[in-house]
């Protein structure tokens, strides 16, 4: 069996796997309604939260589509906080819903600075809403955001979070941060197949959710609201073969503990990088924002990142993802989350080291 080792989708237990197989129920019936009733009680528990989780059908962008068409109108005016691809995606669906995004952009490898984010909030009058990434998949950074909520919130401002990546693998405690909308995919931390997006929603989320004025239907937060409060199911024909996925994985993640899982992605995330220096390669991300969930390798001169990882997959087994848009061929990246031990890594760890020469590196 080979690693697959992207950022997603991730691995999946066996146990997972299996429930993957069941047979099909009602998702209208009452085997689905006490299943969707405690993935969602468990999905809270993850976010640390006491508010509203939604289990939405549909991947992490239409997650993030999900968080803008839900809380803003066309025209407001937006701060979209980017470092990196999936931070720029974000912004690029506000402004395709007509939102008046104003782009606080940082170099790619590096956080957001939270007082360059109060600056910006403090510079254009008139923002309502800022949408910041947790976890940038694609530099392996993961943002300050307690630091970044404070800011934010001390403004006055609706924040929404994409820690698609990020979310069930690292601390980010909703209720106490105050995130308004924080947004989830089942194909990353969860060990869960791709297919569903997880979305929060706070008091302040639900007043934006009636001020928006963005079009919206299969997206609607007020109809999944609806449809799970008065009846315990969703508005629309669920993925009830993920759900099943989840009812499992969210099971495991209750037994191993979250505060536990937090600790597993720390140290593994430490043996990597600890790793990749040991080999001589350069480490992309800032080291004091580097990601738990995915390392961000540069690309030595004497190194052909596309043999590299062609020799790691075909022979050694162990799949890793490359760079993206600029970054591509500059960078590969190792996904760490979700499904992976100590044990995963030092096999990780040995076929890079026996790759590194068949493809040209010279310490």
């Amino acid at each position: 069996m080979s690693q697959l080792r992207v950022p997603g989708p991730t691995p999946c237990p066996p146990e997972v796997l299996k429930a993957m197989g069941w047979q099909m129920v009602n998702h209208r019936g009452p085997e689905y309604h006490e299943m969707i009733t405690e993935v969602t009680e468990n999905l809270k528990k993850v976010f640390q939260t006491k508010s509203d989780v939604l289990l939405l059908t549909g991947s992490g962008t239409g997650g993030l589509e999900a968080g803008v068409v839900n809380t803003m109108s066309p025209g407001d005016k937006v701060l979209s906080v980017s470092m990196g691809v999936f931070g720029d995606r974000w912004a690029n669906i506000a402004k395709t819903f007509g939102a008046d995004v104003v782009n606080l952009k940082f170099e790619w490898g590096k956080a957001a600075d939270p007082d360059v984010i109060k600056k910006a909030i403090n510079d254009n009058p008139g923002v309502k809403t800022v949408m910041v990434t947790h976890n940038e998949t694609s530099t392996g950074v993961t943002n300050d955001m307690k630091a970044i909520a404070k800011v934010v919130k001390d403004a006055g401002k609706l924040l929404v979070v994409d820690s698609i990546s990020g979310m069930g693998s690292l601390p980010l405690p909703v209720d106490e941060w105050k995130i308004d909308v924080a947004i989830s995919g089942s194909q990353k931390g969860w060990m869960v197949p791709p297919g569903m997006a997880m979305v929060s929603v706070s008091e302040a989320g639900w007043k934006a959710r009636e001020a928006a004025k963005m079009p919206n239907f299969y997206w609607d937060f007020a109809r999944a609201k609806k449809s799970y409060d008065e009846k315990k199911e969703n508005p629309w024909t669920p993925a009830i073969s993920v759900v099943y996925a989840f009812k499992v994985a969210l099971e495991m993640m209750m037994k191993e503990g979250i505060e536990n899982i937090f600790k597993r992605h720390e140290r593994i995330g430490n043996l990597i990088r600890e790793g990749m220096k040991a080999f001589g390669l350069p480490l992309f991300a800032d080291p004091t924002h580097a990601s738990n969930t995915v390392t961000s390798v540069s690309i030595p001169e004497s190194l052909d990142g596309k043999k590299f990882r062609q020799i790691l997959r075909e022979k050694y087994k162990v799949v890793v993802a490359g760079g993206q848009q600029t970054l591509d061929g500059k960078i590969f990246r190792i996904g760490h989350l979700g499904m992976v031990t100590e044990k995963d890594v030092k096999e990780i760890l040995s076929a890079i080291e026996k790759t590194l020469p068949e493809a040209g590196f010279k310490k």
